[in-house]
């Protein structure tokens, strides 16, 4: 039974003013909405391409003719680059956000995971929240209870439970949100990126939770995510965005080799044109160095090479802490590693550089991501997370040229020298 037909979905917005400039135009534009008629000011060729710089009174469709349907049951994964629009497709899906043409068509109750928090209140407890939501999804009290003690022990917040979630860490508003969205019943569940927040265990057990609830329950699944492992191993099928379209839609295998061979491109040097980040810190630039400090395309394995990156601090008095998380091209994150504080508090307001080296003889041959990020704490604060900035492929120019007889490309992310030893046995 289908649950979900999107219908020539697109969606527009203004870069630039809101209005047109003149009234007589703004009600042009009103009257042409009335009538379901497309904008006639906007520029119609424009699509949704982040790495073109905008002119002010410019508009861009950030989602264009989108068509499909999902049946009862299925797991869909949407997925592309940032800026791709799979958040904005899924806030119309949620109904958050209206589409400027087209139509979506939804059977059954819809419960939403779209950003940290979403859906909390941040003066009311954790028990409380899970009683709000549970009635927005039509559930009487007496079900939302039925269901409490399974929602706290999967979230692991029961010391917390009582506290106003605005105390809550990040990852713990996370754990809870995903928990009340999955355990309260909805007949179509929509997690957005947020649990990469959470910690590795709660994303297996997320994931787990998701195949239960489609398999066991017959519920739906629409799944974002960067992470192209979870995405496989979940999903039944996955669509592609590409600049606000389609790219490509089939069973999951398939679509997510379309995507890392056709979408995810490298990119080892990028400034950023309307710099990403809040209030206190944006980002600005990035690009992979070698030992010298000069701009390189495809980092050796026998070989120092740096990530480097550049962002503004803008003075409020914050310690900022630069991190930065490499991933495989499968978007399994192999490691995080965070400016410490030997190398001095980072409060002074400007531009700030920072570089984090790799040594020689650390990663394999193979596809990299760098997902570049500055957090503060007390209060945990995330002032900006690119987690695609820097893609990459490290490269061997000789298979010869090793210490060991193995001639062929190694397997695995990881080849550093190690120390052995060689102990001989006593002969008779």
């Amino acid at each position: 039974m289908e649950v979900i037909r999107v219908e020539n979905i697109s969606k527009l917005y203004d870069l630039g003013q809101v209005g047109t400039g003149t009234i007589s135009k703004d009600l042009n534009r009103w009257w042409a909405s009335v009538r379901g008629k497309e904008d006639p000011y906007a520029r119609m060729g424009q699509t949704n391409d982040r790495t073109k710089k905008a002119n002010k009174d410019d508009s861009v469709w950030a989602l264009k003719d989108i068509n499909f349907s999902i049946n009862q049951g299925e797991v869909v994964g949407i997925i592309g680059r940032n800026g791709a629009g799979k958040s904005t497709l899924l806030k119309i899906i949620s109904r958050i956000t209206t589409p400027t043409t087209g139509e979506v068509k939804i059977k059954g109750r819809i419960a939403s995971l779209l950003e940290v928090g979403t859906g909390f209140h941040p003066e009311m407890t954790g028990r409380e929240n899970a009683f709000m939501n549970g009635t927005l999804l039509g559930m009487t009290r007496r079900e939302v209870q039925s269901k409490l003690d399974q929602i706290i022990d999967f979230a692991g917040v029961e010391l917390y439970i009582d506290t106003p979630v605005k105390r809550y860490s990040s990852g713990m508003q996370v754990r809870l949100a995903f928990a009340v969205a999955a355990f309260l019943e909805p007949e179509i569940l929509i997690v957005d990126e947020v649990l990469a927040v959470g910690d590795a265990e709660f994303q297996k057990k997320a994931i787990g939770r998701m195949q239960e609830v489609s398999k066991g329950d017959g519920r739906t699944v629409l799944f974002v995510s960067h992470n192209m492992t979870a995405v496989s191993s979940l999903c039944n099928r996955a669509i592609v965005l590409e600049n606000g379209s389609i790219g490509f839609q089939n069973v999951t295998v398939k679509s997510v080799e379309y995507y890392l061979k056709n979408v995810v491109k490298n990119r080892t040097e990028f400034t950023w044109n309307e710099p990403t980040g809040n209030e206190n810190a944006k980002l600005i630039s990035a690009r992979l160095i070698d030992g010298q400090g000069n701009p390189i395309s495809d980092p050796e394995v026998g070989r120092e090479f740096g990530i480097e990156y550049s962002f503004e601090s803008l003075g409020r008095e914050l310690k900022l802490y630069p991190n930065i998380h490499l991933f495989s091209k499968n978007g399994d994150c192999l490691f995080v590693q965070g400016l410490s504080s030997e190398y001095g508090e980072l409060k002074r307001k400007g531009l700030l550089t920072v570089r984090m080296w790799l040594p020689e003889n650390l990663l394999n041959e193979g596809g990299y991501i760098a997902g570049l990020a500055v957090t503060s704490f007390n209060p945990t604060t995330v002032h900006f997370f690119v987690p695609d900035a820097l893609r990459f492929d490290v490269v061997e120019r000789d298979y010869n040229n090793r210490d060991s007889e193995y001639i062929h490309k190694l397997p695995g992310y990881f080849r550093p020298k190690l120390k052995w030893d060689v102990m001989n046995a006593k002969s008779n």
